[in-house]
C-alpha cells in the first residue's frame, strides 16, 4: 500500500479513547482519519501527519491515530488547529493483510507509511501491539503517546 489519500476505514473493540492536540502549521498538511500523528524533533508539541517521507527518529513521539479528517493551512494559529486523536488504550482495527495469523498476536505494530501496518521499526512510528485479526482487519491496542525508541535502529 501507500500513504493515505482518503480517510481510512476503521473499526474498534470497546470504546476508543481520544485526546486533542494542536497541529503543526509551519507547512500545509492534509490529515486523514486513521493517519498516524507524530511529534518530531523539529516540532515537539504540534501534531505532524506521518507519511513515508517523514523520517521518524528515536526521540520522536507517536501521539496516536487521527480520529478525524483535517486540512491545516500553512501559517494558521496552531492553538486553533486542534485535532482529535485516538490514543491508548484504544483498540483500533485497520483494514490490512500485514498480519494474517494468530502467532503474531502481541507483536509490536508500526506503520511503514500512513496506510500500511508493518512489523518493521526502521524510521517508523510505533502504534502498539497486535490484539486481534478478524474479518480482514488487524486490531492494534494503541500504546500511544509513545516515544519511538527503535526508529533509528
Amino acid at each position: 500500500m501507500a500513504d493515505l489519500t482518503y480517510d481510512a476505514d476503521l473499526r474498534f473493540k470497546g470504546e476508543p479513547k481520544t485526546e486533542f492536540f494542536p497541529c503543526h502549521t509551519g507547512s500545509a498538511q492534509t490529515i486523514y482519519k486513521g493517519q498516524p500523528l507524530v511529534f518530531t524533533s523539529t516540532d515537539t508539541s504540534h501534531a505532524i501527519a506521518f507519511v513515508e517521507g517523514v523520517n521518524v527518529a528515536a526521540t520522536d513521539v507517536c501521539i496516536g491515530i487521527a480520529a478525524e479528517h483535517k486540512t491545516v493551512v500553512s501559517g494558521a494559529v496552531e492553538a486553533k488547529t486542534l485535532i482529535e486523536v485516538y490514543v491508548g488504550p484504544s483498540i483500533v482495527g485497520f483494514k490490512s493483510t500485514a498480519f494474517t495469523t494468530n502467532d503474531s498476536l502481541g507483536d509490536i505494530v508500526y506503520t511503514s507509511d500512513s496506510g500500511t501496518l508493518s512489523a518493521s521499526h526502521s524510521d517508523h512510528p510505533e502504534l502498539g501491539t497486535l490484539y486481534l485479526i478478524e474479518d480482514g482487519y488487524c486490531y492494534v491496542k494503541l500504546s500511544s503517546p509513545r516515544i519511538c525508541l527503535l526508529a533509528d535502529t
